[in-house]
């Protein structure tokens, strides 16, 4: 654990909560950016792109991952056992370059829990002119081209040495470079591998104190209390006429997203007594009313469970999906779902599938229960399956001894990241069948950092 003094504090939470980023600074010399500035270079001269090969190819890159103040950024946002996945990308922005449009990373989905970032680190004094990224504060909560709007550009100015932890979500650009100069940027892709029982920053204050856009509040306070680990599905209804629901209802099928989003947060207020119209929502046939009672849903927490297990055999395969992505948002309270997620994983549909094997990462994260099924998973025929299904049991980690033997069998799968999550996995299991299985998968892949075309031997 690093000294609390490098951990974020309850100001800067509620200020990645609001708006999706945080900006920390290295203790690391200037002279230390201008070599790795140097060195990539260098690397993109005489090589091109490393992409996911950054590391290795420039090792010293990892002090900057090994300094107490992004450890600590980390640490407040995402767990003490985080995890540094193998996606990770160095982005040039050339000289005169008309920049980038703006856009989020991967596929979008709809979960409002940080359980992803992404991590930039600029190796050179980063003005405007030279092309900084431009983010969106706040943009990470939006699912349509609205998040790009939603506030001004903010450019990621700063200098050499700047880290930004950001939120997966948060919609972004490379800005023009109006220089004759290179600019890199070093994304890295992080995980929380944990869900929050408590905080991990540096906090003085339990509650919520708003902040930011006044119609968000009860979004924003949400995902306060899951980063702080209370329990879902202790809302006091405290006797709320729920004569305003139908109206709620109504507001979330509104074309603005905001609006939707504010409806559906005003109504997970309601507890309990609201969620059969929210299931009926659910299934709506507009993607933005299921969207929004999703959200709703999610925040009202253990009494959705039971309804949400039910969607589990709807005749839809979307509403099935969608049920096991909000059972594994739940999380840790949705574990009665466990027995039925395990039998999603057969289901016909591989989007249900892929759901169902990422959701019992989180819901069954304390218990053994999934393990074989999840192992099974990994022989799916569908890419995305058996990426979720590795990193599910990476995420259960020591309760998931019985499947060393077929992470073992996945360092040929043919996907690069089944092959990385798979590594983790066992590292996390951490027994010593999975150490020596890893040590054995390492020991044969062993990348030499300083053999290039020009020096092979």
């Amino acid at each position: 654990m690093v000294d609390t003094k490098y951990l974020l504090t309850d100001e800067q939470m509620r200020h990645f909560i609001v708006n999706g980023y945080v900006i920390v600074n290295t203790d690391l010399s200037g002279s230390f950016h201008d070599f790795i500035y140097e060195r990539t270079e260098e690397v993109f001269e005489k090589e091109g792109n490393p992409g996911n090969n950054l590391l290795p190819r420039i090792p010293e890159v990892q002090a900057v991952f090994d300094d107490k103040w992004v450890i600590g950024g980390l640490i407040s946002v995402l767990g003490e056992d985080y995890y540094m996945q193998p996606h990770r990308h160095p982005h040039f922005n050339r000289p005169k370059s008309d920049g980038q449009r703006m856009h989020q990373d991967g596929g979008r989905r709809w979960s409002h829990h940080t359980r992803r970032l992404l991590v930039f680190y600029y190796p050179q004094d980063t003005p405007i002119e030279l092309g900084p990224t431009g983010i969106v504060p706040g943009s990470h909560y939006y699912n349509t081209p609205d998040g790009a709007t939603v506030s001004d550009e903010l450019p990621v100015c700063g200098k050499a040495g700047t880290v930004a932890i950001v939120n997966y979500d948060l919609w972004h650009r490379g800005m023009p470079n109006r220089t004759d100069k290179n600019r890199y940027m070093m994304k890295f892709l992080f995980a929380r591998m944990s869900e929050p029982q408590s905080p991990s920053w540096n906090s003085e204050n339990t509650d919520w104190e708003p902040i930011g856009n006044a119609a968000h509040q009860k979004m924003f306070e949400h995902v306060w209390d899951w980063h702080y680990g209370k329990t879902n599905g202790d809302i006091p209804t405290n006797g709320q006429s729920t004569e305003s629901v139908p109206e709620l209802i109504e507001a979330i099928g509104n074309d603005s997203e905001s609006a939707g989003l504010s409806a559906a947060y005003e109504l997970s207020e309601f507890g309990e007594p609201v969620v059969p119209a929210l299931m009926e929502a659910f299934e709506d046939e507009s993607e933005a009313v299921r969207r929004y009672a999703y959200y709703a849903l999610n925040a009202i927490g253990p009494p959705a469970v039971d309804p949400l297990i039910g969607r589990l055999k709807h005749l839809n395969s979307e509403v099935r999906g969608t049920a096991a992505e909000a059972l594994g948002d739940i999380g840790q309270p949705a574990q009665p779902a466990v027995p039925e997620l395990v039998d999603a994983l057969e289901d016909e549909s591989e989007e249900v599938r892929s759901r169902a094997a990422e959701a019992l990462g989180t819901v069954s994260q304390q218990e053994s229960t999934a393990g074989r099924a999840l192992s099974a998973a990994l022989q799916d025929k569908d890419e995305r399956v058996r990426r979720d299904a590795i990193f599910a049991l990476a995420r259960i980690g020591p309760h998931a001894t019985d499947a060393v033997d077929a992470l073992g069998g996945m360092f040929s799968d043919e996907n690069r990241y089944v092959r990385g999550d798979a590594v983790h996995a066992l590292y996390r299991i951490g027994t010593p069948e999975a150490k020596e299985t890893l040590l054995h998968f390492l020991m044969r892949t062993r990348w030499c950092p300083i053999t290039n075309r020009e020096s092979t031997h």
